[in-house]
């Protein structure tokens, strides 16, 4: 995985012109990309595929219910692929925070049972900083099988 920072600027618009690397998936109202950190082997985000929406509110009903349908798909998929990864894969937490980044996204976090003991149980937010900036916890090509996979469960759920 290449590290410009350029499509970081415009995740969405860069989804949507086809330069954004992290893209494992186009759904129906929304992209699939891997996080930038994985520590959490599988982590995922789903991004709207409409820039300027900021909150799940700002869109009409029909594509809010299209996006909680393409996150529980999400959710399935990263859950499904990280049990046939991990026999220690415990759960995934689905959340739609949105208070660092202004644009409609939500994370899928897998849990898995090797966390440390102080924070298997608590909000991933609460890992030590170095979590999310350790430069071995970056996506890289290394987890292209994780991110295959994921994408190999998008496509038997649709």
């Amino acid at each position: 995985m290449t590290d410009t920072s350029d499509w970081k600027s415009d995740r969405i618009g860069s989804a949507l012109r086809g330069e954004n690397p992290t893209v494992i998936r186009r759904l129906d109202a929304g992209f699939v990309v891997a996080g930038d950190v994985q520590f959490l082997p599988g982590y995922a985000i789903l991004l709207t595929d409409e820039p300027g929406v900021q909150r799940l509110s700002d869109l009409p009903r029909p594509r809010r219910i299209a996006y909680l349908e393409d996150l529980d798909r999400l959710g399935e998929a990263v859950e499904r692929a990280c049990r046939a990864a991990d026999p220690a894969f415990r759960r995934v937490n689905l959340e739609i925070l949105g208070n660092t980044d202004p644009m409609l996204h939500a994370h899928v976090w897998p849990r898995y049972d090797w966390e440390p003991a102080d924070l298997v149980r608590l909000p991933v937010w609460l890992y030590p900083r170095t979590h999310w900036t350790d430069p071995a916890h970056t996506l890289t090509p290394a987890h292209d099988p994780i991110r295959t996979a994921i994408g190999a469960e998008l496509d038997a759920l649709r």
